[in-house]
């Protein structure tokens, strides 16, 4: 990302935090709707998940311009995310919830040039959770024991 990009994003958010509930009940509603599969790899109440999905994005853009700080955590959400049955294919609809969330929640404010800095925010960690699981699971499998 550029810095300019990552600027884009964290000014962008401190507009997002005021409304952080809405932005998470929006989020889970729309992923929900065009991932309905996913549904039952949450609690049926997602109070407390909806506070990780913002604390967690408030982590990862308080830290996007020191990306190499976060990527250990990031790595370890990937990891752990085998466990509830996510795959790669999951990635997609997520990030296009957090996409359509941001839009619901900026207006005209989320303009081109934004979508873009978080579409690239979201896909570097994004791959980097994607690329920890593959590896979590590569040493997990029989043929990396023997």
């Amino acid at each position: 990302m550029t810095p300019e990009q990552v600027s884009m994003v964290q000014d962008s958010f401190r507009k997002v935090v005021p409304i952080a509930d809405t932005a998470a009940d929006l989020f889970y509603d729309r992923l929900f709707t065009i991932a309905p599969d996913v549904r039952a790899m949450f609690p049926a109440d997602l109070r407390e998940q909806k506070k990780k999905l913002i604390a967690m994005l408030a982590t990862a853009v308080t830290n996007l311009h020191q990306v190499d700080t976060i990527l250990p955590a990031v790595q370890s959400l990937g990891q752990r995310h085998i466990a509830y049955g996510v795959t790669p294919q999951h990635y997609e609809p997520v990030g296009t919830a957090l996409l359509w969330t941001l839009e619901q929640g900026l207006g005209p404010e989320f303009t081109p040039p934004l979508k873009a800095a978080w579409t690239e925010a979201y896909t570097t960690l994004a791959g980097a959770m994607m690329a920890a699981a593959q590896d979590g699971a590569a040493s997990r499998s029989p043929a990396a024991e023997s």
